[in-house]
């Protein structure tokens, strides 16, 4: 009898006990650009994936990471900027590095955190003003 109600609580443990938080995917801005995030040594990173609109109305080419505060690398596509950098685990479903705004061109302190499984929400802060976007899972 007892070995039967172990096996039960083991059972039951399993289907209670929430899955490790997993960011890695594809994933959706507001603005209908995406973003993949991966596995980078004991953290996540992220790249950019797309933008929207794909090309600068300006000069019909594909954007650029203008706004950089390094002007070397303000020609670069923004396709693939790295935007998540490091970020380790700092709480559940939660990380934290530090996050390169590709609209300001610049670093800052971050955190991604998994709200759930189909949205991550993605803060920045500076200068003690936080702020944050959620993005959608496409996969």
């Amino acid at each position: 009898m007892k070995r039967e109600i172990g096996l039960a609580a083991i059972c039951l443990a399993a289907f209670v006990i929430p899955a490790n938080a997993d960011p890695s995917g594809l994933w959706r801005e507001k603005d209908g650009g995406t973003v993949r995030v991966s596995r980078c040594g004991s953290g996540y990173c992220a790249f950019i994936a797309s933008v929207t609109p794909a090309t600068d109305p300006a000069t019909g080419k594909p954007r650029t990471d203008s706004k950089n505060a390094d002007s070397a690398k303000r020609n670069r596509p923004l396709v693939g900027v790295q935007v998540l950098f490091a970020m380790k685990p700092s709480g559940e479903k939660r990380w934290s590095g530090r996050l390169y705004d590709s609209d300001r061109g610049q670093m800052f302190s971050g955190h991604l955190v998994e709200v759930d499984a189909s949205t991550i929400r993605i803060e920045g802060c500076a200068m003690g003003m936080c702020g944050g976007e959620a993005l959608s899972r496409i996969r």
